[in-house]
């Protein structure tokens, strides 16, 4: 005999892992940058104390996720000599407050005005903030019209050789750390975006570097640039599954020029976003690997802007987008709801639609289990984490998990089966029975979207019956 489960589903906010909304520069609680204004350099150089977790205020109450970055020359501010406090307390402050770290190190960001206080080397100004002994190897450099300052030329076999090194150090280092959540492929220009100067020749070279770096922890390439089309095609080879960062979600600019109507102007959605993944041989790449996207501008800036909210969700559940980062600006109050929708809909979100279960078995007999899912999200889940059921009966509990593998578990309905042993030990008469989706320790870390967590993260199902 069996039985049929059927939980309710709920629709609350999930305080789920590896996907959602991330805060950007600093860590959950803390506050908000206040203007319209925010820095792609000033990654966290102080750290808060540990305390109570605090909510976000005006942003997304509750982020699992944080964004950071720095420039090179501050993690690296002499050939060989790391500055790895920086990024080690990152991957701390982030543990501490519920979060996992998706971290770029940038070849440069600012323009210099001023010449170096050591009177050394460095090109005419306003010169790019590279490391300050890069440019005492006597480095080639190139004059770069769009941000108005000059820069190394990446195609130079000393920068190859020099921020591979860094690459190289970095993964040996932190590849695989449990609180490191993803890195970007970043190899060229203005805040490692774009590829900068670098030949598709060169951006292979450093990409390759990445891969090799990094066998553990996810990569995401730069979506557009040329080392991200070589990855996902040397992915095919090597086994990686490569996901993507994509810059300007939410980018619906009109024309701003007299001979085009304003619906009609360039812009990411319709531009930039389908031709970049068709390019790049990228639109399946979301079914193994995680797609993240960074604002254009801030949500703030999109209200001011006056863009479709509407459009801009939809669009971002159509990319199979798991983790958004709006730059950490306030979100104005009249789209806060949205984008608590938005924060829902994307990544992976599971209910249980029903389960069969015996309603009676044997200790150490074989029973079997059919499990029917509804992933109400837009993507997977790409962690090899394990459905397991506990079996509890006063103070005794045993863990059994499954061997279905959950990242399967694509957007939309989803039914397995499996014959498993139930566990001896247990006494004859009621045995609880609850359901999870659990870690290498057996312990839960994944929530379903339905009814009856609880407090130790298991939901419980139902009960059966232990008989001689």
């Amino acid at each position: 005999e069996v039985q049929r489960v059927r939980p309710e589903e709920h629709f609350d906010y999930i305080h789920n892992p590896h996907r959602g909304t991330t805060t950007f520069q600093r860590f959950q609680g803390m506050p908000v940058y206040p203007t319209m204004v925010w820095s792609d350099t000033h990654g966290p150089l102080t750290f808060p104390g540990r305390g109570k977790v605090k909510n976000n205020i005006g942003y997304a109450p509750r982020t699992t996720l944080t964004y950071c970055r720095w420039p090179w020359a501050w993690l690296e501010p002499k050939k060989g000599k790391f500055n790895w406090s920086i990024i080690d307390n990152t991957l701390k402050s982030a543990k501490a407050v519920g979060q996992t770290a998706q971290l770029r190190f940038q070849p440069f960001t600012l323009g210099l005005n001023k010449p170096r206080p050591d009177g050394k080397r460095c090109p005419p100004l306003p010169f790019v903030n590279l490391p300050g002994w890069l440019w005492d190897t006597g480095i080639k450099w190139n004059e770069k019209i769009t941000y108005s300052a000059y820069e190394p030329d990446h195609n130079d076999p000393l920068y190859l050789k020099h921020f591979g090194d860094f690459i190289k150090a970095f993964g040996l280092r932190y590849d695989g750390h449990p609180d490191l959540e993803s890195i970007d492929m970043a190899y060229g220009g203005f805040w490692g975006e774009g590829g900068g100067n670098a030949t598709p020749e060169t951006g292979a070279k450093l990409v390759d570097i990445y891969l090799k770096a990094f066998k553990k922890t996810q990569l995401l390439g730069m979506l557009g640039t040329p080392g991200h089309k070589h990855a996902v095609e040397i992915s095919k080879k090597t086994g990686h599954n490569i996901g993507f960062r994509a810059d300007c979600i939410g980018d619906l600019n009109a024309a701003n020029v007299p001979d085009v109507p304003p619906n009609l102007g360039w812009n990411h959605t319709y531009d930039a976003y389908p031709k970049s993944i068709s390019f790049s041989g990228s639109l399946d790449s979301w079914k193994t690997a995680p797609v993240t996207m960074e604002t254009c501008g801030t949500v703030a800036s999109w209200v001011c802007s006056g863009y479709d909210f509407d459009k801009i969700i939809y669009e971002g559940c159509r990319y199979h987008s798991s983790v958004f980062m709006p730059k950490n600006v306030f979100y104005p109050e009249k789209v806060i709801s949205k984008m608590e929708e938005f924060d829902r809909k994307i990544g992976y979100r599971y209910a249980l639609r029903q389960a069969l279960l015996p309603l009676e078995v044997k200790g150490g007999e074989k029973f079997h289990a059919e499990i029917y899912i509804d992933n109400v999200g837009c993507a997977p889940i790409y962690r090899p984490y394990k459905f397991a059921l506990r079996f509890s009966q006063g103070k005794k509990e045993k863990v059994l998990t499954f061997k279905e593998d959950i990242r399967k578990w694509l957007p939309g309905n989803y039914w397995f089966q499996e014959d498993v042993i139930f566990p001896k030990g247990f006494e004859r008469g009621e045995v609880k029975l609850a359901m999870a989706i659990v870690n290498e320790q057996e312990k839960p870390c994944v929530w379903f979207a339905i009814k009856g967590k609880l407090e130790n993260g298991w939901h419980q199902l139902t009960s059966v019956d232990v008989k001689d």
